[in-house]
């Protein structure tokens, strides 16, 4: 508070000091002379008046370095106000005054105090732009938000980011500023404009660009040595919500290129509304998910199932901080205690159930195969049979694309629960059954991308296990929303399959993630390690005889598959359990359970995922440097 006074008599002392000054000058001009009496009365009458109007409009509690417009408009009403009043008071104790001396006092005024505080907003911005340790950026947009992002980084003494001009690809704008800065040119042209620049950073603040405005804007930017950051979306700065904090890194979504997939409400939200929800495995990538967008849907109760309390606990807190009415219940179990799992269900009767624990580590599980039983098959038995005793309306299991003529014990076990799954359904009369079959999920723990980045943050190089590795990949948001929007159409006894978009290699991923982290392929490296056991070149998402059939929705699709009978599933997983303690044997009977389970890693690659390649890569060679520095991968 004592310097808050004290700031305010000193400005007051210098708005002081320049009425007098100006009233002075104004004397003198219009008089050629100077009548002290006169300046005394006049300058203490103003002095007055104007601390008064400036302590209601409440000018001594802006600060100098955001003075705007705005604060112009404050001071010319003020000045106007204080001057104005000053002529009617001195007439009124029948003092000459002339019309005149309050003009020219008033320009005088409104210079000098007006010059005063934007005095510090440009000595702030000369040492801003004169400091060698913050980071010059080039911000592409040259319109509000842009400029909204220009006066923040200007301004903010803690940030490390300098901007030095902006990009934009209207040419109206070219050769002109932005807020004291130049309007340097197009978008294509950032290569040449950085360089001569000296940029290394990269604001892109064009929250209203489309997917395919984006994709263009990070291809050219791609061809640089800079770090990239967005905004946010355009409704975040119609409401004021923008701020340095908002600044994000490239997200997965934004790797893939791919439009919001949006669910069909109406049919999701009758599925779930006031009903009791339990998603295990709620702690996981997928499974917190889930639990976020089921929550949109008004779930009566949430049960969070999990077996890690930190996770558990984590998920808890995040959905608690939101604004909703269902009631959050937290259960630390593991699915594989049967009797555990039993009495959270009796005691909460859900009506619906998402099944996503499990183990899914590929490496991992090849080392520890019991394990992988435990879990994928035993704990998915006892959450399916307990949803049927229980008499819940809906399960869904959540498979995956590794289930498909697996390679390793984790595609083998999934296999494998996705038969425990239909056996149960066949004898189930109160509760549908359903399976949900997708590849990988980009930015999941243990994902490519987390991996990619972290070896990107240390220098590289970015280690890929094979130049011909291909993959099928979603976002997390996608795949819980797809997996949700499968459980509200599910019958009974369907396995869908996800619409996973056009393939992608896993290098080219990594190319991508290297390139758009404002680094070069040369500078980071890549290094092929060789395939994994267990794993193939390629995954499906069908077996020959499942075939397709499309749905209600463009991105769902059902896959026919053969029943399976309880005691003949029942009877295999008996074999399985009796040799848990010996690895190798669970390896040998679960290939009984599972006749599609092939430990090899020669496959042939289906002549459409060549061809599609062949054309992809015609497409899609993105400048000169890209081939360049592709040609000498470690």
């Amino acid at each position: 508070m004592v310097d808050r006074n004290k700031r305010t008599l000193l400005l007051l002392l210098i708005d002081s000091l320049i009425i007098m000054t100006s009233i002075i000058i104004g004397n003198y001009l219009i008089s050629g002379g100077l009548m002290m009496s006169a300046v005394l009365r006049n300058t203490l009458v103003s002095t007055v008046l104007f601390a008064f109007f400036g302590r209601k409009f409440g000018l001594y509690k802006k600060l100098w370095e955001y003075a705007s417009i705005p604060e112009l408009l404050t001071i010319f009403k003020i000045i106007l106000a204080t001057n104005l009043i000053t002529v009617l008071t001195l007439l009124a104790i029948h003092d000459n005054y002339f019309i005149k001396l309050m003009v020219v006092v008033f320009m005088i005024q409104l210079l000098l105090i007006g010059t005063s505080r934007f005095f510090w907003l440009i000595f702030r911005g000369k040492i801003t732009q004169k400091s060698s340790k913050k980071t010059r950026t080039l911000i592409i947009g040259a319109g509000s938000a842009g400029n909204m992002i220009t006066r923040q980084l200007m301004s903010d003494r803690h940030s490390n980011l300098l901007p030095v001009g902006y990009l934009d690809d209207n040419s109206n704008k070219h050769q002109l500023e932005l807020g004291g800065l130049p309007i340097l040119g197009y978008t294509h042209e950032i290569r040449r404009i950085a360089k001569e620049n000296q940029i290394d950073h990269v604001i892109i603040a064009i929250p209203s660009a489309s997917k395919e405005e984006m994709d263009d804007i990070l291809r050219h930017c791609a061809t640089s040595k800079l770090n990239i950051q967005t905004l946010p979306r355009i409704e975040d700065l119609a409401e004021g919500k923008i701020a340095i904090a908002d600044l994000h890194e490239i997200s997965p979504d934004e790797l893939l290129g791919r439009k919001k997939i949006e669910l069909e409400d109406s049919q999701v939200s009758l599925s779930i509304h006031g009903k009791t929800v339990l998603v295990t495995g709620a702690g996981g990538s997928i499974g917190s998910e889930i639990c976020r967008q089921v929550l949109e849907y008004q779930p009566q109760t949430l049960v969070l199932l999990g077996h890690g309390e930190n996770s558990i606990y984590s998920i808890e807190q995040e959905l608690s901080a939101l604004d909703h009415a269902t009631q959050l219940v937290t259960e630390i179990a593991d699915v594989r205690d049967r009797a555990k799992i039993d009495s959270i269900l009796a005691k909460h009767q859900p009506a619906v159930i998402y099944h996503a624990a499990a183990h899914k580590h590929v490496p991992l599980m090849e080392l520890n195969p019991e394990e992988a039983v435990k879990n994928n098959v035993l704990g998915t038995k006892n959450v399916a049979e307990l949803a049927k005793k229980h008499k819940a309306e809906k399960f869904i299991l959540i498979s995956s694309d590794k289930a498909v003529n697996p390679t390793n014990i984790m595609g083998a076990t999934k296999r494998a629960a996705e038969m425990v799954v239909s056996s149960v359904s066949l004898a189930a009369k109160d509760t549908v059954f359903a399976t949900v079959r997708f590849g990988n999920v980009l930015g999941s723990r243990g994902s490519v991308i987390p991996k990619f980045k972290e070896q990107i943050r240390k220098g590289g190089p970015v280690t890929v296990t094979h130049p011909e590795m291909i993959r099928y990949f979603m976002t997390i948001p996608e795949a819980s929303r797809l997996v949700i929007q499968a459980g509200a159409l599910a019958n009974g006894g369907e396995i869908f399959v996800l619409d996973m978009g056009e393939p992608v290699k896993i290098v080219d991923l990594a190319k991508n993630l290297i390139l758009k982290s404002g680094k070069t392929i040369e500078e980071i490296g890549i290094e092929y390690t060789g395939i994994r056991p267990g794993e193939k070149l390629y995954e499906e998402l069908l077996m020959e005889e499942e075939g397709l059939t499309e749905t209600s929705h463009e991105k769902i699709f059902v896959g026919k598959h053969r029943n399976f009978y309880k005691e003949e599933v029942d009877a295999q997983i008996k074999r399985i359990v009796e040799v848990l303690n010996n690895p190798d044997m669970v390896r040998q009977r679960l290939k009984e359970m599972v006749p599609t389970f092939q430990e090899t890693v020669e496959q042939p690659m289906p002549q459409e995922l060549v061809q599609f390649f062949e054309e992809y890569d015609k497409e899609n060679v993105v400048e000169a440097d890209f081939t360049q520095t592709s040609g000498q991968l470690a």
